[in-house]
């Protein structure tokens, strides 16, 4: 017998089951409640924390509405409300939109694939933690009234020093970028648990909708928010320290920060849109009583969305003078996106009109969602239009269409998934009566605010402006913007309070109180740590519809992994096509260390604002120091797998292969890491050919004999490590460390004659942004040089503590993908920073 299909536990082990299960997965107290890592709590964290993010910048919304609701209002000073509107933006896209939203699928995605927990749940713990610290120095700027105050999206030259003196620029430079490792840490974390821990029989064609949604959703994060942390990076440069990258006077070009922004900002209204359609493809079916018509046309209009929205940046930028080719290109783009998003909303029309739809709250939020959705989605197929957008750029009908599409597109379906999810959360269910008045006054009320300034738009009001003169036709429509706009607030007030009630007086839920089809609702109410008893073989799309006994077996142990007595966390490592297992993944429990990584980051951080570099510098190496401690305690460390045994037929844990999910995040890892080297590379092609002051010497200034020379090491350090995992694959372990050491010493060299070539490069930086391009290649190359040494070195110890050898080869494979990456990056940074400019010049 196997634990793969495990028959009944028996009522008198049943408990046993329980408590053993509980106290691997409990979570502590007290204190010690800080080093939570289960995805159940941090996920509700998330989502928390999001709320108050979002109570700021609504309470943000209502000032703006103040100061315009009549003509010369001077209840704000300019200074204030530059600040404030920035500020709303920010907060609301930064710190509310997509952390709550990646919250939820951290939350949802476990338990409706049918696993224990997210596969790497320290590092949700570290992205929960990066993204208090940063919101929280952020909104603190606000505090001190040194806010941002050059929009939220931040362009240059109003962003640079020149306009923005103070710390206000610094402020959301640094707080956004350590928000963005947040975002990219949840990113990595969901697509390897998606694609990698689904139970068993759950191949990818059976997978709920709402996966596909948030598993596209996270590799767009991947690709997509590495340009915004480039940009960010050379603009706080050129704050910081002078390197003009976006100074054309020194060769830069500010245009370079829009394409850079607009990179990321486009893809960003997909990446909040997604998961929201994923709502709506999972409540529909649920509400209508029947399958979605069409699962495979939504697969495919996820899939094309996901593509098409990375070609759309310029989308954002017809009015900055560029060629009328690419405009024609962008814009015919920018309306080939209506295609996937038309399949998706005919399909859930479809499902509607065959199915019996039940008028429940969640569907009124999604009735809701279709109407204010389309209306938002129409508006963008006019600004796609470029003599349409010439003429309403920079006007309120752009800011009512991206609030139509934003917030209508996002924020009614999450209303109805935290509705419909509510008896997940707390066991009980959510007022009818309070709930629709809620909806009502928030429907009622956006549709007054922004449906209006969609006129106000197209009689000339700009966007951003302080205050206005009477005699324009703008004052009455102000004011009733503005009126809708508190009647709106109310409406979420309302639905604040009851939710907030209803987990004290809620009416108690039934298992499954939807009649849902997905295997969330296999869970108790609410769930426990571990979410499910036993982890079922899955043969449909809705495992609970066709077997609507598997709660009460799962719960009864009757299936996978129903066992826990020898303290490991576990969850299926499955095959990401076929859903067939092939190993068992043993997730870490409950660290400090996320906590405390993150807490020198913060540290960091506050200290490059305020100019203390040395101290920034120390800071630096103490969140080495706990995120190569926090390492230490993986694979075969005792603290990871304190017993390394399976039962007779069971599949080998995952240290002990040589394809666990490490390899999956280390190679979604450097996906980001690539997009964020392409937008350099980009950043570099584009002011050589684009900057009207671009400067590049005749002769180049690196050595090309010693990057070379470094090239050289880097391959004999990486053939070393490809040479040790060939020999494991064997069976063979002996000599791995003087390998592991080998590379290690070849990877050192390399980083010497790195900083031998910056040394004798003699850049000056602060003068041609060629200079200063060239110093962050070199710097990104020394960084992964200095990290592909460590890590080496660490591995050649990890072998002499017998954590790594034949008998655990994992962690070696992955150094290995590391090191192929610095290989391919190092040498393409030769060819185009020492060897074009050679061939072909400046």
């Amino acid at each position: 017998m196997t634990t793969i299909n495990r028959e009944a536990t028996g009522p008198e082990n049943l408990q046993k089951l329980h408590d053993d299960l509980s106290e691997v997965w409990g979570n502590p107290k007290g204190l010690k409640a800080l080093t939570i890592v289960n995805h159940t709590t941090l996920g509700l964290r998330f989502m928390v924390t999001g709320m108050a993010f979002f109570l700021i910048g609504g309470i943000l919304a209502m000032l703006i509405r103040t100061q315009i609701a009549t003509p010369d209002q001077n209840f704000m000073t300019p200074e204030i409300y530059s600040q404030v509107t920035t500020m709303h933006g920010t907060v609301m896209m930064f710190l509310f939109a997509i952390p709550i939203l990646e919250g939820l699928a951290i939350y949802m995605i476990p338990k409706m694939i049918g696993a224990r927990d997210l596969v790497c749940p320290r590092l949700t713990a570290l992205g929960y933690w990066c993204y208090l610290f940063g919101g929280i120095i952020l909104c603190f700027s606000m505090v001190l009234e040194m806010a941002p105050d050059s929009g939220w999206f931040m362009y240059t030259p109003l962003s640079s020093n020149e306009y923005s003196p103070g710390l206000g620029s610094d402020f959301w430079l640094l707080g956004i970028t350590f928000v963005e490792i947040s975002a990219l840490s949840a990113g990595v974390e969901l697509v390897v648990s998606i694609l990698r821990t689904r139970t068993q029989g759950m191949a990818l064609h059976k997978m709920p909708l709402f996966a596909w949604y948030i598993l596209a959703m996270a590799l767009m994060i991947v690709v997509g928010f590495p340009p915004l942390i480039l940009g960010s990076i050379l603009l706080e440069l050129e704050r910081a320290v002078g390197m003009p990258f976006f100074d054309i006077a020194g060769g830069g070009d500010p245009v370079l920060w829009q394409h850079l922004f607009w990179l990321f900002g486009h893809p960003e209204v997909y990446i909040i849109f997604l998961p929201a359609a994923g709502i709506v493809s999972t409540l529909i079916p649920v509400f209508a009583g029947r399958p979605i018509v069409g699962y495979g046309w939504v697969v495919f209009a996820i899939t094309v969305m996901g593509f098409i929205s990375f070609g759309l940046w310029v989308h954002h930028m017809f009015t900055v003078g560029i060629p009328q080719l690419a405009q024609a290109f962008f814009s015919a783009a920018s309306m080939l996106v209506a295609i996937p998003t038309g399949i998706q909303v005919f399909v859930w029309l479809a499902t509607l009109w065959l199915g019996k739809p039940k008028m429940k709250l969640p569907m009124l939020w999604i009735i809701g969602f279709l109407v204010i959705f389309v209306c938002g989605g129409l508006t963008g197929v006019m600004l796609a239009l470029v003599p349409f957008d010439w003429q309403v750029h920079d006007t309120h009908f752009v800011v009512a269409h991206m609030h139509y599409v934003l917030v209508g597109g996002m924020l009614f379906p999450l209303m109805a998934g935290i509705y419909y999810w509510l008896p997940l959360f707390s066991g009980r269910m959510p007022s009818e009566t309070i709930g629709k008045w809620g909806f009502w006054l928030v429907f009622i009320g956006f549709n007054a605010t922004f449906l209006i300034m969609h006129w106000t738009g197209l009689l000339g009001m700009p966007r951003r402006v302080y205050t206005y003169n009477t005699g324009f036709g703008w004052d009455i429509f102000n004011l009733l913007s503005s009126i809708g706009g508190f009647v709106m607030s109310a409406g979420f007030a309302m639905v604040l309070i009851d939710i907030t009630l209803h987990f004290r007086y809620g009416k108690p839920a039934k298992t499954n109180p939807w009649n849902a089809d997905t295997l969330e609702w296999a869970n108790k109410l609410p769930p426990t740590p571990y979410n499910f008893v036993s982890l079922p073989p899955i043969e449909t799309r809705h495992p609970l519809w066709e077997h609507p006994e598997l709660p009460q077996e799962m719960q009864e142990g009757r299936h996978g992994l129903a066992t826990a007595s020898h303290g490991r966390r576990e969850l299926w490592g499955t095959d990401p096509l076929t859903g067939k297992v092939r190993e068992i993944i043993h997730v870490p429990s409950n660290s400090w260390w996320p906590l405390f990584a993150a807490m020198a980051l913060a540290v960091v951080c506050i200290s490059l604002l305020l100019r203390w570099y040395p101290v920034a510098g120390a800071g630096v190496m103490v969140a080495i120091g706990f995120l190569l401690r926090w390492s230490w305690e993986n694979g075969a460390h005792p603290k990871a797998a304190p017993d390394a045994k399976v039962m007779p037929g069971d599949p080998p844990l995952h240290s002990r292969t040589m394809d666990g999910p490490g390899l999956w995040a280390m190679t979604t890892a450097m996906i980001a890491n690539g997009s964020f080297f392409l937008s350099y590379l980009f950043g570099w092609f584009y002011l050589w050919t684009v900057s009207p002051e671009w400067r590049m010497p005749d002769a180049s200034p690196l050595s090309l004999v010693a990057l070379v020379v470094a090239g050289v090491a880097l391959l004999g350090g990486s053939a070393l490590m490809e040479s040790s995992v060939r020999r494991l694959r064997k069976q063979l372990d002996s000599g791995l460390a003087m390998r592991l050491y080998g590379a290690a010493l070849l990877g050192g060299l390399q980083f010497v004659l790195i900083l031998w070539v910056m040394w004798n490069a003699n850049l000056v930086v602060t003068e041609t942004s060629h200079d200063a391009i060239l110093m962050v290649g070199l710097y990104y190359a020394l960084l992964h040089s200095a990290l592909g040494t460590v890590i080496s070195l660490l591995q050649g110890m990890r072998v002499g503590y017998r954590y790594v050898g034949a008998h655990a080869p994992f962690e070696p494979v992955v150094v290995t993908y590391f090191w192929r990456y610095n290989v391919v990056v190092f040498w393409i940074l030769i060819a185009a920073l020492a060897v074009l400019p050679r061939v072909i010049g400046g």
